[in-house]
């Protein structure tokens, strides 16, 4: 019996799903001229891009600002109840106001739609109806039709607000890729959190705060390791007597050498440096030093301004800043 439950909720989930990714892939039936004109418009608005809608389609809406504003193109919500008692108001003469509703014949979206229309703003529809008031109306129709709700009872909104969202991200893509949107400008938006750091913080940021371990090629043994100990990064950096950088000294080094030399008072620096060591400069991003690190499975990297050596990132230092 318990069997038979948890393979009919397995069933069910994957008709879900199915439902919802047949609508996605018939949304590509939609992308069209009108499509492109849209795009367009909104990449040549001089004031912001206003949504809207009801119930589900509100909150969709809301999910499009959101992404559009991180995207570089300057957008609100406003709700389609309260536009008619005097939200009305956050509408600018040169904003666009998209629209979104399934059926295009909510009671509120039929009151706001002449009012808009009567601001002479340009109205776009993201609509499930081609034939509803609402589509008729708008200047442009992004067709959002679906087949059917994934609800059993084909009411609830469920696949026709997978395909409102998506038509929305389509939009904002579209938006970043002709507008030129980077990743650098992506960053001045996403300044907090994990994602913000990885997009803007540079090396120099991290390594700055540590201690920066360095030594001669003629320093000793004993100089080297109290050098690495007392800096405490498991490394140090070995400098020639133009202070240019000749080497690095690790841990596992000072472990390999003495494992092959039963007589170490005389080794010096020189002796037992790697002459390559991995380097990346402080203007790079922090998330570089990462994956550098990941590549040649190491857990530092000698920090450089310009040709000089100027201290050590650490992989600890990344994980602090929450960069993995």
């Amino acid at each position: 019996m318990k069997q038979t439950m948890n393979e009919n909720i397995s069933s069910i989930a994957l008709k879900t799903i199915a439902l919802e990714a047949a609508a996605i892939d018939n949304l590509q039936g939609y992308i069209n001229e009108e499509f492109e004109q849209c795009v367009k418009l909104l990449a040549n608005c001089t004031g912001r891009i206003v949504i809207t809608g009801i119930g589900k389609s509100a909150i969709v809406a809301q999910k499009i600002v959101a992404t559009l504003n991180s995207t570089g193109s300057p957008a609100l919500f406003m709700h389609a109840a309260d536009a008619i008692h005097g939200d009305l108001g956050m509408i600018g003469p040169q904003d666009v106001v998209i629209i979104i509703s399934k059926s295009g014949e909510s009671p509120e979206i039929k009151v706001l739609v002449p009012l808009v229309k009567g601001f002479g703003n340009i109205i776009i529809a993201i609509a499930g109806k081609k034939d509803s008031y609402l589509a008729q109306s708008a200047d442009y129709l992004l067709d959002t039709t679906v087949s059917q709700e994934a609800c059993p009872n084909n009411l609830a909104p469920t696949t026709s607000t997978t395909a409102q969202m998506v038509m929305g991200d389509t939009l904002a893509v579209c938006l970043m890729e002709l507008k030129g949107f980077t990743a650098a400008d992506f960053a001045k938006y996403h300044p907090g959190g994990t994602l913000g750091k990885r997009l803007y913080l540079k090396v120099g940021d991290l390594s700055r705060l540590n201690a920066k371990p360095k030594v001669s090629l003629q320093s000793s043994l004993r100089e080297v390791i109290v050098e690495i100990s007392s800096k405490m990064l498991g490394v140090t950096a070995v400098l020639d007597e133009k202070q240019h950088l000749a080497g690095i000294i690790t841990d596992g080094d000072l472990r390999r050498m003495l494992e092959k030399n039963e007589a170490t008072q005389h080794l010096t620096a020189k002796d037992i440096m790697s002459t390559q060591p991995k380097t990346i400069q402080q203007s790079e991003l922090a998330v570089n030093a990462l994956e550098l690190m990941r590549q040649n499975n190491i857990t530092q990297l000698l920090v450089m301004d310009g040709p000089g050596y100027a201290g050590i990132i650490h992989l600890h230092d990344l994980i602090r800043e929450g960069i993995i």
